[in-house]
């Protein structure tokens, strides 16, 4: 499906730009072209896989002009630049809408007029129902995808959306801060034991986008359903797994934090397709014209449960160690004990 055909990953250096672009290398695809701001991590990944196919651009999804340079001659792109901190974000909140919103705008105005045929863009669990300037931004970043799908004809650029949750090892998340901790004995500092979190791998991110590619219409959220796991747990599990006797430290949960997350809402799940290992979320069609629904009325109201990961399958810490030892950091991170 990507025979002789150029893609451009936005935040290209990140644990996911990293991950989708070693899938997609071996295959006959023409080019890869990784934008981001960070040029010493694209000059690690050009001296790491030594490879024609990848090309590199410098610049930021904030600025349209540099956006646009990268878009020309591409025929998809899978927007993952983000802010991504949770803390971050609440002590600066604008930055978190200039990259999350206003910068996702700008990648689908290049696209659009450089007619790219597809745009999936990357978002969170924390965009459902959130309390943080992260979610919020992310769920406007999914309101802004959403309304462009809907002005554009999808046969000539079509723009979809993928929702997942934590992605286990990815760069700042907690599992490389715990192995971390152990290897330098200190105590595992956990916010609150009983907080609930997906868990998903990088490989199932890929998998997830890649299927919104093959099936997702226009406007459409794509999710991947996952199991989950408390924190606490998740803890004990690396520990087990490392065979260290570290402290486990409660500290309290951070600014901007849940206790669990919500990968679809009630609201969401009341209009959702069940396709086996996914949900689709199919965009809003109802234009302004609102006098009709006085008359008729819309009797999609949901009294179902929102998904979320206090309510799905809950993994045992034997069942945590399974996923964690799937993860090829972690095995790498074994190997050198």
């Amino acid at each position: 499906m990507f025979k002789e055909k150029t893609l451009l990953i936005t935040g290209g250096t990140g644990s996911f730009g990293n991950a989708v672009m070693k899938k997609f290398l071996s295959m006959d695809i023409k080019e890869i072209r990784i934008f981001s701001r960070d040029e010493k991590k694209q000059d690690d990944m050009r001296k790491k896989y030594k490879n024609d196919k990848l090309k590199f651009y410098i610049g930021d999804v904030r600025d349209l002009a540099s956006v646009k340079n990268a878009i020309y001659g591409v025929d998809y792109i899978f927007h993952a630049a983000a802010l991504k901190q949770v803390p971050s974000c609440e002590f600066f909140p604008l930055e978190a809408v200039k990259t999350n919103i206003l910068g996702t705008d700008n990648v689908l105005t290049a696209a659009i007029e450089n007619g790219v045929k597809k745009v999936i863009c990357l978002s969170t669990d924390k965009s459902a129902y959130p309390i943080n300037a992260m979610g919020i931004s992310k769920a406007m970043m999914e309101k802004v995808f959403v309304a462009k799908s809907k002005i554009v004809d999808s046969r000539k650029t079509l723009i979809c959306g993928t929702r997942y949750g934590n992605v286990m090892a990815s760069r700042g998340s907690v599992i490389p801060l715990f192995i971390e901790q152990i290897k330098s004995g200190h105590p595992l500092t956990v916010t609150d034991p009983n907080m609930t979190r997906f868990l998903m791998s990088l490989e199932e991110a890929v998998e997830l986008v890649v299927f919104a590619f093959k099936n997702a219409h226009a406007g459409d959220i794509m999710v991947q359903k996952s199991p989950s796991a408390t924190i606490g747990d998740l803890a004990q599990a690396i520990k087990e797994l490392f065979n260290a006797d570290n402290e486990i430290k409660i500290i309290g949960t951070r600014h901007g934090e849940k206790v669990y997350e919500t990968l679809l809402t009630k609201e969401e799940f009341a209009v959702a397709e069940d396709m086996e290992d996914f949900f689709r979320v199919p965009a809003d069609k109802r234009d302004l014209y609102y006098d009709k629904y006085f008359v008729d009325g819309d009797q999609k109201l949901s009294f179902n449960e929102e998904y979320n990961s206090d309510n799905v399958e809950r993994l045992g810490i034997e069942k945590i160690k399974e996923k964690l030892l799937s993860l090829e950091y972690v095995r790498k991170e074994l190997r050198y004990l």
